[in-house]
């Protein structure tokens, strides 16, 4: 058989899922499909879950979504190659993803990302001969203040240094474990999360820290010093004075209405029904004269 382009050594490309890899993934998308009220919605998870049995979006995957959702091989092909998540040739078993973009560029990301390019010999979304790890540059990991900052498989690596991201792909490279700063104990494989991201858990969503102290630093600082964020208007009805509820209880326990003086304006209450009054007197008097045209 041929090899695809774009697929490592010893990877060859299969049209169909064998019955068995069929069932499995059909019982899979029959799980997703059923938490949307149409069935196309299950597209973004069945992506990802094609691509925990295969390590990319493959044809086959493409077609299976296809044939499942009822819709063409193009549309899903479309969704595919819009999210970056989503990989059209076979991924490394970690995705070590760099952050570049403005506050983790000027901490560091760029030294980092220079660093791992290099000693791997690898540029953006490449990948090492032996298959362990795909290189990205991202653009915000959304931790700018642990910046700069690595992921792998989506997992945080805090504050990282050239010197420390080359020591965690290294071990990744060996098979050793390695402990996110932040989040599950470890990190599982490309494959493996993309089976959470589609939609199955797998029992690590309570490990670790998820908020350290840096994110939260705001929030600690706001109650000791009683910090406390103003109100947007219309929030909250504005407090009435003191003489006004006074007038109004009163004049609402004797049961009076306030009647106005002559040449007083209307009040606000009245204003809308005058308005709404004059304008179809108006159109009224237009369409008469209007009609009269026409006569004459």
């Amino acid at each position: 058989m041929s090899v695809e382009a774009g697929r490592t050594p010893g990877q060859t490309h299969r049209t169909a899922y064998d019955d068995e890899t069929h069932a499995r993934l059909s019982a899979d998308a029959a799980q997703i499909i059923a938490r949307y009220p149409q069935e196309r919605s299950a597209l973004l998870p069945m992506l990802h879950l094609v691509q925990s049995e295969d390590g990319y979006v493959s044809p086959r995957g493409i077609a299976f979504c296809a044939a499942i959702l009822g819709i063409s091989t193009a549309e899903v092909s479309a969704v595919a190659t819009f999210y970056t998540q989503y990989k059209r040739h076979p991924n490394g078993e970690y995705t070590v993803g760099v952050c570049t973009n403005t506050l983790c560029a000027i901490m560091g990301g760029d030294a980092i990302w220079e660093h791992l390019s290099d000693e791997l010999g690898i540029g953006h979304d490449e990948t090492t001969d032996d298959g362990a790890i795909t290189l990205e540059r991202i653009e915000c990991n959304a931790a700018c203040d642990y910046a700069p900052v690595v992921m792998v498989n989506w997992e945080f690596f805090d504050n990282q240094t050239p010197e420390s991201a080359d020591e965690l792909v290294g071990k990744l490279r060996a098979g050793e474990p390695v402990a996110p700063t932040r989040g599950a104990d470890s990190v599982c494989s490309f494959k493996q999360m993309s089976r959470v991201l589609a939609g199955f858990p797998d029992g690590r969503a309570d490990e670790g820290v998820g908020a350290g102290g840096p994110t939260v630093r705001g929030t600690v600082l706001a109650r000791e010093n009683g910090w406390e964020a103003p109100a947007f208007p219309g929030d909250e009805p504005a407090e009435e004075p003191a003489e006004t509820k006074t007038a109004s209880s009163s004049a609402a326990a004797s049961g009076a209405t306030a009647t106005p003086k002559a040449g007083d304006e209307q009040s606000s209450a009245e204003r809308p029904a005058a308005t709404a009054a004059d304008s179809s007197a108006a159109q009224q008097e237009n369409k008469q004269a209007s009609d009269e045209a026409k006569e004459s």
